[in-house]
């Protein structure tokens, strides 16, 4: 595939197409009903070509386009069943892949980002990318040190398509909306465009990629390449063989797997920002590769793609979040409202009512109440379709809370952590890692109202 395409226009239009492409199908939709065909059929066509459309329109145009569907995949796990059915396989199919731009694009890409005698550095590249993301494609090579490397490319004009994707996007959110009931597209939306200028500064991720690197050098469980170059738009980094990421285990894994990589996920989120000061916050299945014993059985997991990171400056997840889940858990609800407003989530004239708090805040609560919870698409979906049903006492909620600027990437990462151990259907010692690595949580059975 040759450049991102350039116009506009040509973009705002595939874009805005979607919707009306929904449109026409339900039409052809009903005039099948007409004909006798059963109802359950022909809503699943119907799901089945939007999801086909939406999807391979997102990933194909990439940039903000693609980045968004990324984000959007995090959240599969919260759709109903009858809708997420048909999504299913085409959402995976966009973490992993994208069509490749022409081998000469990388090559001149590669002589202005690394300098005219790049190929005596990087002395094999294979012309076939390994893989696509949102706004560059990674190419397997070989350093002139002997190393096997993986060099990321930033497609040509990213940074104007993806502004100006989002944007379309943003204006579009009404429209596209419909076509995944359930989901509110322009949060989702602004968050993707608040962080695309960091993503899109692969020397600013290439600092992020070291310092896990550097701290996670030896541990048992979890691998992050080492960064060996980087340019403004090349990203050379350590080779990591892997057999597949966690969307292969999402598709096709056993439970003892799904248990295994689910846990050792769920522990890098946590573990990283206590660790290191930064939180990985990119959390979508792609991103995280499985590496097998050499006998087959659950392994390590690799970890990939430092362009979206939040840099936290008490070097951990912030303490309140901890007190907020313990006084949740414990049923004090007054006490939760004061630290909410101490924090800036509960205006000063709002008023709640704090058993419907407690409610809306159960996804984050619900896991620390039992030593090992079992995460499932069917627990997400109760949870996502309870607080986001208008006709729910709890939805009210949602409506006066206000999400502080510092809060804003950690929750989405959370969120899309808890939708991908919902998608896994894992089972983990959730409360037990926020023992560890959540300050100012203590667990429910130890807890004490203040």
């Amino acid at each position: 595939m040759a450049d991102l395409p350039r116009k506009a226009a040509a973009r705002t239009a595939r874009l805005a197409a979607l919707p009306l492409g929904h449109a026409g199908r339900t039409m052809v939709g009903f005039g099948k009903r007409l004909g006798g065909a059963p109802a359950e059929a022909v809503m699943s066509e119907i799901q089945q070509r939007t999801a086909e459309q939406l999807f391979r329109t997102l990933g194909e145009l990439k940039g903000g386009a693609m980045k968004f569907g990324q984000a959007l995949s995090v959240l599969e796990s919260a759709l109903p069943e009858e809708m997420a059915a048909p999504y299913r396989e085409q959402l995976t199919k966009l973490q992993d892949s994208a069509p490749p731009m022409p081998t000469q694009t990388v090559r001149d890409t590669l002589a202005t980002d690394l300098g005219a005698d790049w190929k005596e550095r990087l002395v094999w590249l294979d012309g076939a990318p390994t893989a696509a993301a949102s706004i560059g494609q990674v190419h397997e090579g070989r350093w002139h040190d002997g190393r096997r490397v993986a060099v990321k490319v930033q497609y040509p004009n990213a940074g104007e398509a993806l502004m100006a994707d989002l944007r379309t996007l943003s204006r579009a959110a009404r429209a596209i909306g419909p076509l995944i009931p359930g989901v509110d597209m322009k949060p989702l939306i602004e968050e993707v465009q608040a962080r695309a200028a960091e993503e899109l500064d692969y020397e600013l991720e290439a600092a992020a990629q070291r310092e896990f690197a550097a701290i996670f050098r030896d541990d048992p469980e979890i691998v992050v390449p080492d960064v060996v170059a980087v340019g403004p738009r090349v990203l050379v980094t350590e080779w990591l063989d892997s057999a597949g990421s966690l969307a292969t285990i999402i598709a096709d894994g056993t439970q003892a797997e799904r248990d295994h990589y689910g846990e050792i996920f769920a522990r890098f989120l946590f573990s990283g920002p206590a660790r290191t000061g930064l939180l990985h916050a990119d959390p979508h299945p792609g991103n995280f590769r499985v590496i097998p014993e050499e006998d087959g059985s659950p392994g390590r997991m690799g970890v990939l793609d430092y362009g979206a990171v939040a840099r936290l400056p008490q070097r951990g997840l912030p303490e309140p979040m901890g007190r907020l889940i313990t006084l949740c858990a414990a049923g004090d609800g007054e006490g939760l409202i004061r630290v909410l407003r101490e924090e800036g989530f509960l205006k000063d004239r709002i008023r709640i009512d704090p058993q419907l708090l407690m409610d809306y805040l159960s996804p984050f609560v619900d896991p620390t109440l039992v030593e090992r919870f079992r995460f499932s698409r069917e627990w997400m979906r109760e949870q996502f379709q309870r607080i986001n049903n208008p006709k729910d006492p709890a939805y009210t909620v949602s409506i006066k809370l206000n999400l502080p600027p510092s809060y804003v990437l950690i929750h989405r990462t959370w969120i899309g952590g808890i939708g991908v151990l919902s998608q896994l259907e894992a089972e983990a010692p959730f409360r037990a890692l926020l023992e560890e690595y959540l300050p100012g949580f203590t667990p429910p059975a130890a807890a004490t109202a203040p």
